[in-house]
């Protein structure tokens, strides 16, 4: 397999993925109760974003995933911005990993570790909805208005060069055809598609997820099929059904095990989360190539991962201070 991916994989076997990011910007305090979510920041306080990135990366991360899963034109419109001031804020998401990797790889301590990648987050059309349907994917539109929506986005986001696409939490079929027939059309873009799940077999909207691989299989453009924000129990049974269909990598970061309840939109505690990391080398000996995590997942779990599965990268752990300093943020909401 040729790609960005690949220099990574050839020399310690798995990519280690970052973990949640509005979740965890929950935690430190932000306010996301917003149908943008996380791409909220984005206006109002992208330094929060960067930090974040910057804290993954520091913990063992290899790849960021941009703030663009829930950011979208039609969202940013609800708030009065622009199409150009729209694609400016879906850019900056990606330049914001950019700029926490380069200041990680050019001023802090990196020793035996490849140069880190930044994968721009292309989140299903459930997530512009705001009503849990990325875990449902009972959209009821048709194939072309939904490649309508997703088409400016992507080329928004493409605009800004990230390293390959993460199209993730996508729940049906009929998304991931889409997404495979406009990546086709942008072969210089590398991308992987990962799937919500519903259970060991099925993808959210209960059909199969063996047929979901193989739509993967079949496209030139995607480099990695597999699974996200999906309970931490089922993600074996599901990398080996995937691995009967594809010799692709696969993907593989579920969510900590807790529920998400979309409608009182509140997290409820789950009893798989200290069982994540325990679960990490089953996921890596069913043929998982990049792990990490989704929803309640931390820097502190991407640490243990990044220990559990390359130790050899990750001798040593970073002290991860910097992540308590506030950085001076001089590029504060969009663009002009």
């Amino acid at each position: 397999m040729d790609g960005p991916l690949q220099p990574i994989l050839a020399d310690q076997g798995v990519v280690i993925l970052d973990g949640a990011l509005a979740t965890e910007l929950e935690r430190r305090g932000a306010d996301l109760r917003d149908e943008l979510w996380s791409a909220r920041l984005l206006i109002e306080d992208p330094a929060s974003i960067r930090q974040l990135h910057l804290d993954y990366f520091l913990a063992g991360a290899d790849v960021a995933v941009s703030a663009s899963y829930q950011a979208s034109f039609e969202g940013f419109a609800r708030r009065g911005l622009s199409r150009k001031e729209s694609a400016a804020l879906l850019q900056s998401s990606v330049h914001i990993a950019q700029q926490a990797r380069d200041r990680f790889w050019e001023e802090l301590e990196h020793a035996g570790r490849k140069r880190p990648l930044v994968a721009a987050s292309v989140g299903s059309y459930g997530a512009y909805l705001a009503d849990g349907s990325e875990y449902r994917g009972d959209y009821g539109i048709s194939n072309h208005e939904l490649r309508a929506w997703h088409r400016p986005r992507l080329e928004a986001l493409l605009a800004a060069e990230p390293d390959l696409l993460a199209c993730e939490t996508i729940p049906c079929l009929q998304e991931g055809e889409v997404l495979v027939d406009l990546l086709d059309e942008y072969r210089d873009a590398p991308a992987w598609l990962s799937f919500s799940c519903r259970n060991g077999e099925s993808v959210s909207s209960g059909e199969q997820f063996s047929a979901c691989v193989e739509l993967a299989n079949g496209s030139p453009t995607i480099v990695a099929v597999g699974l996200n924000c999906t309970a931490p129990r089922f993600a074996e049974q599901l990398l080996r059904s995937a691995r009967r269909k594809t010799a692709k990598p696969l993907v593989c970061y579920p969510n900590s095990g807790e529920l998400w309840d979309g409608v009182s939109r509140a997290w409820v505690p789950g009893s798989e989360r200290d069982l994540f990391i325990e679960r990490a080398l089953s996921w890596k000996a069913a043929g998982a190539r990049l792990i990490g995590g989704c929803c309640r997942t931390s820097p502190d779990d991407i640490q243990s991962l990044a220990a559990l599965l390359v130790p050899c990268a990750h001798p040593n752990t970073h002290d991860r201070q910097v992540r308590t300093r506030k950085e001076p943020d001089p590029h504060r909401g969009p663009a002009p």
